[in-house]
């Protein structure tokens, strides 16, 4: 007799272990799988935020240094420079540095650019943090699905 059967490999190991087949990410938004236009995968889009952030950074840092502001202010006007960076960059040029840096720029359904309104959307979910980190198949955050929008290579 044997033991005990094992049910937890399938779960555990993710819906393609247990021979479900997803597809690529980007399959079902008609994107390709590699190349211009496929979308970004986490570790590109990681080195762009940190480039980002270290920017922000810096901005809050030398007006913190100018206007004598406390550690915690500086913390707030750090999120605050990010935000808008992110928001102006990301609806007038569809990428910020970091993202131009890294290769990447943040697309609407058709391709296009996303526009001040949707990237301002998109930004404020982000600056939450919380739906960042939380990801569909298609490597899309929370922030990236209520805007309508992707991240691709460029």
């Amino acid at each position: 007799m044997s033991g005990p059967r094992r049910t937890t490999g399938s779960w555990l190991s993710g819906a393609r272990a247990a021979g479900a087949d997803l597809g690529y990410p980007g399959e079902r938004m008609g994107l390709p799988e590699q190349g211009p236009g496929a979308v970004a995968g986490y570790g590109r889009r990681l080195a762009a935020l940190v480039v980002d952030w270290l920017v922000a950074l810096l901005i809050a840092q030398a007006l913190s240094a100018a206007l004598h502001w406390s550690p915690m202010v500086r913390s707030f006007v750090t999120l605050a420079v990010f935000g808008v960076i992110a928001w102006l960059a990301t609806g007038i040029f569809g990428t910020t540095l970091g993202k131009r840096i890294a290769g990447l720029r943040v697309a609407g359904p058709d391709g296009g650019r996303v526009g001040l309104f949707w990237a301002f959307e998109r930004t404020v979910l982000l600056v939450i943090v919380v739906p960042a980190v939380i990801w569909d198949r298609d490597h899309r955050g929370l922030h990236d699905r209520a805007a309508n929008t992707v991240v691709v290579v460029r």
